[in-house]
């Protein structure tokens, strides 16, 4: 595939999670499952285990993604800690090693959305990175493509707090793979400040800002910085980004927002202001089903079509995701966070072949 610089040929298509409408998120499966549809980029979400190996999930709580909750063998582990200001109970990684990880089963996180992916219950184990590298380069041979590795580091200032900082394996582990420079066809991304600078001063590979619309980086809300994500979505914010970061990972809402009804509103600035600044725009996340919808575009008895329409539909209804993402390609987003790969490349094929 064409590439501009070290970004495929825009706008890129990120499996969010995998094809996680179709698979158990972060599992091999759903992964592979993505890049068969024709995804550009895989998206793990790191997190550690005991012994420091990096593995794929989206929270370092495990109950409702695996079967650990059901092994009597693991209840005593069951605990409450204190992640990124919250009080959290459950299983996590980083009580557990490798090989104790290895003997759970994955499990559908979604189910009253997605019943279909139980059926996948049981079957795949949680992915190491590694398995996750093994996987693109095995897929790069049979497809003759790129497989880009779209990766966030989750929670990086509490991992660092107990010892098991993700940085530095990451990189590390990286490279040893032959993931190094600005061509390389990696996105490592976060949630926190702190840590993206850090991964400036250590590797050339691009980086994304993440944000939403609510709420400000945890590493800066630690030392008192009052900086919102709001705030950083602003011109200077966006200035003070591109000083570190190639890209910024925005949450749909910060682009078109939505009212009260659950209709969205006219768009912002964002993707001009972004693109002034040096900086590309990947969005998150489209989803096909009624529960993330904005209401015009979903489907059912009940659905309703903008301002006074009634309750929401059916929430595991799949509705027209195709043109919520014809709307927001239209805008000039450089890449989209999709569950659903097999929704997403179609549309970006077509809107791009028109171009």
């Amino acid at each position: 595939m064409a590439r501009q610089g070290n970004f495929v040929e825009q706008p890129i298509v990120i499996a969010h999670r995998g094809a996680s409408a179709e698979r158990p998120e972060h599992t091999l499966a759903a992964y592979e499952r993505a890049i068969d549809l024709g995804a550009d980029y895989i998206e793990p979400d790191l997190v550690s285990t005991k012994d420091g190996v990096l593995v794929a999930r989206h929270e370092n709580e495990i109950s409702s993604t695996t079967d650990v909750a059901r092994r009597p063998e693991f209840a005593g582990r069951r605990t409450t800690k204190r992640i990124d200001g919250r009080d959290v109970t459950g299983w996590f990684t980083e009580d557990f090693t490798l090989a104790e990880l290895k003997t759970l089963r994955a499990r559908e996180r979604l189910p009253e959305v997605r019943p279909a992916n139980t059926a996948y219950d049981g079957q795949e184990a949680i992915p190491t990175l590694e398995e996750i590298i093994a996987l693109a380069r095995r897929k790069e041979r049979e497809t003759g493509r790129a497989i880009g590795l779209y990766i966030e580091t989750k929670h990086p200032s509490y991992f660092a707090s107990i010892g098991l900082p993700l940085e530095p394996g990451l990189v590390r582990l990286l490279s040893a793979h032959g993931y190094e420079g600005r061509q390389a066809p990696v996105f490592l991304q976060s949630f926190e400040v702190g840590n993206l600078r850090v991964l400036r001063a250590e590797t050339r590979l691009p980086l994304v800002q993440l944000m939403e619309a609510d709420g400000a980086p945890y590493d800066r809300v630690l030392a008192g910085d009052v900086r919102t994500y709001a705030d950083m979505a602003t011109r200077q914010g966006l200035a003070e980004i591109s000083a570190y970061a190639d890209a910024i990972g925005i949450q749909k809402e910060m682009l078109v927002p939505r009212g009260a009804d659950n209709d969205i509103l006219a768009p912002t600035t964002l993707v001009r202001d972004a693109h002034a600044a040096g900086l590309k725009v990947h969005v998150w996340t489209f989803r096909s089903e009624n529960a993330f919808l904005p209401r015009r575009w979903q489907a059912g008895p009940e659905a309703g079509a903008g301002a006074g329409a009634g309750a929401d539909a059916a929430p595991a209804v799949r509705g027209d995701a195709e043109a919520e993402l014809e709307l927001f390609l239209g805008l000039g987003v450089d890449g989209v966070f999709a569950d659903d790969p097999a929704v997403a490349v179609p549309v970006r094929n077509r809107l791009r072949a028109a171009h």
